[in-house]
């Protein structure tokens, strides 16, 4: 082998070495965020379903108060 190809191959397993490095650190930070975004995500549907329980109350007592008012208003 020649000096020249012994220096290309070396250059080569560098590159390659650290293209593989970067690749890992970039995989690392994409995980990191996905979890960060799927952590968001469960908070919003417990928000969410919190968010639908409050309005079932509220049209409850809506209609709770209807009735009441109705019944109010029927008295002499």
């Amino acid at each position: 082998m020649s000096e020249d190809l012994k220096k290309l191959a070396t250059a080569l397993v560098v590159a390659l070495a650290v293209q593989t490095i970067a690749g890992l650190v970039w995989a690392g930070g994409a995980a990191a965020r996905i979890g960060t975004l799927e952590q968001r995500v469960e908070e919003q549907r417990l928000v969410a379903e919190r968010l639908a329980r409050l309005e079932a109350q509220g049209e409850a007592t809506r209609a709770a108060l209807v009735r009441i008012e109705t019944r109010l208003e029927e008295r002499p």
